[in-house]
């Protein structure tokens, strides 16, 4: 496994010497809006006590019972090699309890964390055929990162409430009252990934096998085609390109997904590994399990509040500078939105208070 030659296709890289970090909180690689979401929770009384009595309901059982009976369970007589990177991902984060591993036949590259008691962890064919040594590593690592914050326990009603949902469709109102719940949920878990990725570049502690990671779940298996400096300008052009239009078309594309898009995921998980933050926690310095019981509710969404301030602010997306420029006090604001928007209305004329001007908030657009 590590004599550093190609073996099956997949590129064989030599273990090394990966920084420890004991008694860490996952307080320390958590996206700020997933954290404060799981403090307050996780300090609401009876909150355990809740989703426990919920687990009768769900079907964890009958996926564990599934994934035993058709999937592959890895352990030291097989997949050794995802079984080392397990136990060493759990080492590092410092996971005591290592949950079990499951290989599942599916073409389809995706890895997921799931369960109320205890995690479990599958990994189809698909994406342990698309990722080299290094790559997997940041995955396993990913999913750890999942089970140390507690995700699963959330990821599995998730999924619960969108099988309902499909269930109960027929029902006037119920099905609506269900998919206001899951859209929630989807948003926090697609924060969720944003840590879970911060996760495995800790595990991994190789940015750039991370970023191949998400090039190839977004462009297969050619990786000698694609470039980590023009697939992170894709995520650039994304996020400031366009008008009021395209930032609303954003949104819509992605509610229904529980996964940021990948280019999102890239350009994040870059810019924290170039921040301070990444690096006290490489240096030593980061917050402890042990103080995770005097964590301020408040600080946390004090914490998550200044984080979407700064977003806002920095951010190129049209309708993020619109909110930026409104919180600014700043004029003519009816005027810019009805250039932003007057594009959904199919009508070429200009807007009554003056004619349309491209100008710097890339108002005046074409076809949607």
């Amino acid at each position: 496994m590590s004599d550093g030659h190609e073996h099956s296709g997949r590129e064989q890289v030599p273990s090394r010497r990966r920084t420890r970090f004991p008694g860490i909180s996952s307080r320390a690689y958590e996206h700020p809006a997933d954290r404060s979401a799981l403090v307050a929770l996780r300090k609401l009384t009876g909150f355990d006590t809740v989703f426990k009595a919920l687990s009768g309901l769900l079907p964890e059982r009958s996926l564990r019972l599934l994934f035993l009976s058709d999937s592959v369970r890895v352990s030291d007589e097989q997949f050794a090699h995802l079984n080392d990177m397990l136990r060493d991902a759990c080492y590092i984060l410092d996971l005591e309890k290592v949950p079990p591993m499951y290989v599942n036949q599916d073409p389809v590259p995706n890895a997921m964390c799931i369960g109320l008691d205890e995690p479990i962890i599958v990994v189809t064919t698909g994406l342990l055929e698309l990722l080299d040594e290094e790559e997997m590593r940041a995955v396993v690592g990913h999913e750890v990162g999942h089970a140390l914050s507690g995700h699963s326990v959330y990821r599995t009603i998730l999924l619960f409430l969108t099988s309902l949902a499909v269930r109960v469709a027929w029902i006037p109102l119920g099905n609506l009252a269900i998919m206001a719940i899951v859209t929630a949920l989807r948003e926090w878990f697609r924060k969720s990934e944003l840590s879970a990725d911060r996760a495995g570049l800790l595990v991994g502690q190789d940015l750039q096998a991370s970023m191949r990671g998400l090039m190839k779940l977004a462009g297969g298996h050619h990786l000698h085609e694609m470039n980590v400096d023009a697939f992170l300008k894709q995520a650039e052009e994304y996020e400031a390109g366009g008008d009021l239009r395209d930032s609303v078309l954003k949104i819509l594309n992605v509610l229904p997904r529980s996964h940021p898009f990948t280019t999102v995921r890239a350009a994040e998980l870059k810019r924290w590994a170039e921040s301070r933050d990444y690096q006290r926690i490489m240096d030593g310095h980061y917050p402890r399990r042990s103080e995770d019981k005097d964590t301020s509710v408040t600080d946390s969404f004090r914490e998550s509040a200044s984080h979407y301030a700064d977003h806002v602010k920095a951010s190129k997306d049209p309708l993020m500078k619109l909110v930026s420029d409104i919180a600014g006090g700043a004029g003519d604001l009816g005027g810019r939105v009805r250039r932003g928007f007057g594009g959904f209305t199919g009508s070429g004329s200009a807007p009554k208070d003056g004619p349309a001007r491209e100008d710097g908030d890339g108002a005046a657009g074409g076809p949607a």
